[in-house]
């Protein structure tokens, strides 16, 4: 047997046993790594088994917020288009409201123009009538004269600013007239201190005869006069003669004697 042969019988055993060694401490380490490998892979699924069960979770979570909020957001959206509805419907009463007030405003401002040129033409006729009636008031007697200042104050003279209404305006005119048309109706005796010509002043008795003649007589009957009613006031001339007929007149409307005719003269101017 030769060195080499010797050498190898003596080393094939160990390297034999080495190998054995060897391949006994792989297959250890294989079965070690198997084991780790499908422990690492255990857990690993479990891992992922717990976030797969996690995200079903959610989901189903979500899923159950989706459902209530959109039951939520469809009972909203019905709401709003309740709502919506509503609104549109006052918007159209609105309009008609609108139309109908639109409608109103044109009568009314046609009613108005109307007003307008009556209440100019009543504003016109107001101040004919009180120019025509402050001229009467020179013939009311003195005897009245009180009486018609309360309503004739009230009257504003032609061109003159006034703040009164037209039916305060008018008003005035009808107290004003119906006091002459009153006077103008009646005969009134009234006493009067009267300026002679010679000018002495003495008591005489004063007929009045509406608002256009007047008569006056001394108390000791031999004094008489006559008086119109002018644009200026009551104009008096002496008429002495007539003194015994103006006498009898006074006498009869103090009843101090019967009622007869007396001729008294009548002058117009």
């Amino acid at each position: 047997m030769t060195y080499l042969e010797r050498l190898r019988a003596r080393l094939l055993p160990a390297a034999l046993l080495g190998l054995g060694a060897v391949a006994a401490q792989a297959q250890q380490d294989e079965a070690a790594s198997t084991a780790e490998a499908r422990a690492e892979l255990i857990d690993r699924s479990r891992d992922a088994l717990e976030r797969w069960v996690e995200t079903r979770r959610t989901i189903s979570k979500e899923q159950r917020d989706w459902t209530e909020g959109r039951s939520v957001l469809s009972e909203r959206i019905e709401l709003l288009e309740r709502e919506i509805e509503a609104v549109r419907a006052k918007i159209e009463e609105a309009r008609t409201s609108v139309a109908e007030a639109d409608k109103k405003r044109q009568e009314l401002e046609l009613q108005n123009e109307r007003l307008k040129g009556s209440a100019q033409g009543l504003a016109e006729l107001a101040a004919r009538l009180e120019s025509g009636t402050l001229a009467l008031m020179p013939r009311i007697p003195a005897f009245a004269s009180e009486g018609v200042k309360i309503f004739s104050q009230r009257i504003p003279v032609a061109g003159a600013e006034t703040k009164l209404s037209l039916s305060e305006r008018f008003q005035s005119v009808v107290a004003v007239l119906n006091s002459l048309n009153k006077l103008n109706r009646e005969i009134t005796l009234t006493p009067e201190i009267r300026e002679l010509p010679d000018g002495r002043s003495t008591e005489v008795a004063t007929v009045y005869v509406g608002l256009s003649q007047g008569y006056y007589a001394s108390g000791d009957g031999q004094l008489a006069g006559i008086g119109t009613a002018g644009e200026k006031g009551w104009t008096w001339r002496a008429a002495n003669t007539q003194a015994g007929e103006v006498s009898r007149m006074v006498a009869i409307l103090k009843s101090e004697q019967v009622a007869d005719f007396v001729r008294l003269p009548i002058r117009i101017d």
